[in-house]
């Protein structure tokens, strides 16, 4: 592989690249891989503390705007990219819109390399379920040379998309270290945190040796963190942090260039 190693990120929520992603972010980043962030959203609806004291959309968003860009330079991350989406809303976005967002960024960009959530969403979330819908069908039109863009960049075709995944172990060590659980109620329904079963995790990725990065840019999403949760996480255990943000499972979607049942170790693997 001659051409720079590139891996791009597509979430919906700033905290999603550092909460789901930020060990792998940081860890390919030191081995100087160029790392992008695409965020779809600014978390504009992500109030925690006293209604009375919600800033609204516009300044939540200023301020989970200023919390990712601040984790992602921490992560090492070349460049952040915000499609301008209104947190909630993204489910309800025109796909002609949203689709040609992604598409000019990956273009643009030209990874290999691309990472979304799951189309479960980890926990049910409908702007997730959202930006991983769009991003699937975004990286068919970037490979299509008959898909123009008004950005007018030629076609990109990403040789590997995976998800990122929780383990049934990572949960467990989660819940056992936090006592937290992760769910949302949509249309009256509470949706939990869902899990993989080992078999159907394709990719491994050992980042133990950046677990502090990780943790320093998940720090920095204050907003998103009330104190008895963040006190809770910061306080765990060395061996817990590692093995909460340096362990991190992937499910391969579509790779051009390897697949079978070995475990990667690498999401460049074959690249």
């Amino acid at each position: 592989m001659t051409e720079p190693r590139k891996l791009m990120t597509i979430f919906a929520h700033p905290d999603d690249e550092s909460l789901g992603s930020g060990g792998t972010l940081a860890k390919y980043s030191a081995e100087g891989v160029e790392t992008y962030v695409v965020c779809a959203t600014r978390g504009e609806r992500g109030w925690n503390g006293d209604e009375k004291d919600n800033p609204g959309l516009a300044g939540l968003g200023q301020i989970r705007e200023g919390e990712l860009r601040a984790a992602t330079r921490i992560l090492g991350a070349r460049e952040t990219i915000f499609l301008d989406y209104i947190d909630g809303d993204l489910d309800q976005a025109d796909p002609t819109e949203a689709i040609a967002k992604i598409v000019g960024e990956v273009r643009r960009v030209r990874p290999q390399v691309v990472i979304t959530f799951a189309p479960d969403g980890a926990y049910g979330h409908p702007d997730h379920i959202a930006i991983s819908q769009f991003t699937q069908a975004a990286l068919v039109c970037a490979a299509d040379a008959g898909y123009a863009h008004p950005a007018g960049a030629a076609p990109q075709r990403v040789s590997k998309l995976y998800y990122i995944v929780d383990s049934k172990e990572l949960q467990a060590e989660y819940r056992a270290l936090t006592g937290e659980n992760i769910s949302m109620e949509v249309d009256g329904v509470q949706r939990q945190w869902l899990t993989w079963e080992d078999w159907a995790i394709t990719t491994r990725i050992d980042a133990e040796a950046h677990w502090q990065t990780a943790w320093r840019a998940i720090a920095c999403h204050r907003s998103q963190l009330p104190d008895e949760i963040f006190n809770k996480l910061a306080n765990m255990p060395e061996e817990g942090h590692r093995r909460v943000w340096g362990r991190q499972s992937f499910y391969r979607v579509y790779s051009l260039v390897n697949g079978g049942r070995k475990v990667e170790q690498d999401l460049f693997e074959g690249l």
